[in-house]
Order: structure tokens, then sequence, then C-alpha cells
């Protein structure tokens, strides 16, 4: 095997590890982000989307094992595209999102990563008459 093709099998190998997760897979926003992040503004939870990318020579077992050790981890998810995983990183301290996300690279093995606030959730209750059109 030339270079190229055994770091496509390294990164074929992350994707075959088990997806990790502490929330249900089709959990509503209130449940991933608590249901006082919806109400009280004094009781906010700040959440962030990360796209993650891993170094050619990280494991995916380190991040794994990064994310089963990181109390802001919510949710990850294996991704076949440019980037590794998503993870769900959740917390009421800003500051705690900002060393969670700086210790995906130092402990988890990023090599990039690209953080995304959530604001609120969108309300799709009612569009199911106005996204066919009518």
């Amino acid at each position: 095997m030339d270079g190229m093709t055994s770091g496509l099998v390294r990164r074929r190998d992350r994707w075959n590890l088990p997806v990790t997760g502490r929330a249900p897979a089709a959990a509503e926003p209130e449940q991933v982000l608590g249901a006082a992040a919806a109400s009280e503004p004094a009781a906010r939870t700040h959440a962030v989307l990360v796209c993650v990318r891993l170094t050619a020579v990280t494991p995916g077992s380190r991040l794994l094992d990064f994310l089963h050790a990181e109390p802001c981890a919510v949710q990850a998810w294996w991704i076949a595209a440019d980037i590794d995983a998503v993870v769900l990183l959740s917390s009421p301290s800003r500051t705690a999102l900002h060393r969670a996300v700086g210790d995906l690279r130092l402990r988890g093995g990023a090599e990039v990563v690209a953080v995304h606030g959530i604001l609120r959730p969108l309300d799709l209750a009612g569009a199911s008459t106005t996204a066919a059109g009518g």
C-alpha cells in the first residue's frame, strides 16, 4: 500500500468504531440542552456543534476516550466527509465550552475544529404545509 491508501484505511477504520453519546438519538432540543435553556435566560445552557478532523496518526479510540471523560460532551457522530466527527458540547458556562474545545485538540487528537454555536431550535411543527410549497 502506498502512503495515500494507508491513510484512507486508517480513516475508514475510525468509522467502524461504535457511536458514543449520552443523549437519546432522537432527543428534543429541550432534552439535550435542558428545559431551562428555552425558558429562563438566567439559567441558560450554552451549546455548540464542533466539527472535528483528527490528525492522520490519531486513532478514533483516542477521541472516544476523551469524549467519555469530557463532562461537556452530550452526543457525537462519526461523519463520512472531510471531517471525522461532529460533537455536541453543552454547558451552563461558556468558559467550560471554550476549555472543552481546546481540549479536543490537546487531548482528543483533533487537527482541525470548527465550532458552531447553537442559538435556538427551529420550530418545525408548522413547517409541513409551507415546505410543500402550499
